[in-house]
């Protein structure tokens, strides 16, 4: 899974595989580490959630979790549905614009560059 980040804005890029894992067990975690010590770290995860709203977020003690409603997350795994959109309410913090959306392929990579990605409808347009 990868996460970029800019401004208020998030976005998770799941890979085929990833999404596979998802559907099964409702998670996806990864950690970044910053330093050698224990705490110098970032973990995100993508969870699968039975109430809230279709996308939420909750952050604690260097971890990130995206949130997904079991039914938004069931759609998108099982459909040609891109990706899921949302902007979150925090509040008196303003507003946090999440994406979570499935890794195509790039056009302009190598084949290992873009393993286990989807496949990229562009393909035939040239275009990355």
């Amino acid at each position: 899974m990868k996460l970029r980040i800019q401004g208020n804005s998030s976005r998770l890029r799941v890979s085929r595989l990833e999404l596979a894992s998802f559907s099964d067990t409702g998670v996806l975690e990864e950690t970044v580490r910053f330093g050698r010590g224990e705490k110098a770290k970032l973990t995100y995860l993508l969870m699968r959630s039975t109430d809230g709203a279709d996308v939420d977020v909750m952050s604690s003690d260097g971890r990130v979790a995206v949130l997904l409603s079991a039914g938004t997350a069931l759609t998108w795994a099982e459909t040609e549905q891109v990706g899921i959109s949302a902007d979150v309410d925090l509040g008196a913090q303003g507003t946090l614009s999440i994406l979570v959306e499935k890794d195509f392929a790039c056009l302009d990579r190598s084949d290992a560059d873009n393993a286990d990605t989807f496949p990229n409808p562009l393909a035939d347009s040239h275009v990355c």
